[in-house]
């Protein structure tokens, strides 16, 4: 066979070829639709006032209500974090409340002192929610307790008995008179004149 036969043969069935693609049903060029109308996206920048931390704090913690003392924490924001904020406590004006995805409510309280608001916002008013139930304190059945606690006589205290009033006893003079009612001084005088004029008389005789 000659080159111009072979070279008529390949045309003749490319030829064939590509009409048996044009006409083939299952052979088909499908094009991609673009899509028509705008395409939702998502941007980190929440709209609205919001709240900032303040650089300076690693973290700061954001509880379930105005309150660090009887609401618990639900979660932190991290130190320049932005979060968008909702209002302010009502009679606690120190504390905002934020929206805090992933919480019941999406909502979350932060204290004011912690935060930079934006400038120019302005955030209305919200009521306090109720503080949580408190966890009841387990009671002991007062059946049990007398079956396993015995009860316990009270025992009476001593009485203080006061001591009898201290007598002090008491000393008489002796009397200065002598066994016949005279006088001491008295017969002591009466002596040293008896004697004194014993004395005279001594004398007297003997010149």
């Amino acid at each position: 066979m000659s080159v111009k036969w072979k070279s008529a043969l390949y045309a003749v069935l490319m030829f064939g070829l590509i009409l048996l693609g044009l006409f083939n049903p299952g052979f088909s060029v499908v094009s991609a639709q673009q899509p028509t109308g705008s395409v939702p996206t998502v941007t980190g920048t929440p709209s609205g006032p919001t709240v900032q931390v303040d650089p300076s704090l690693d973290y700061i913690d954001v509880h379930a209500g105005p309150s660090s003392f009887d609401y618990p924490r639900i979660g932190i924001l991290l130190a320049n974090e932005v979060a968008p904020a909702i209002g302010r406590a009502r009679d606690r004006l120190e504390w905002i409340q934020i929206r805090y995805l992933g919480v019941p409510g999406s909502t979350g309280w932060v204290y004011g002192l912690y935060v930079k608001l934006s400038p120019g916002a302005f955030l209305p008013l919200v009521d306090i929610p109720p503080t949580p139930t408190p966890v009841s304190t387990p009671t002991i059945n007062p059946t049990l307790e007398a079956a396993f606690i015995g009860q316990q006589t009270p025992t009476r205290l001593p009485t203080f008995t006061p001591p009898p009033p201290l007598e002090v006893p008491s000393f008489n003079e002796p009397n200065a008179t002598g066994a016949a009612g005279i006088p001491a001084g008295l017969l002591i005088l009466s002596i040293g004149l008896f004697g004194f004029f014993g004395a005279v008389i001594s004398y007297l005789r003997g010149r």
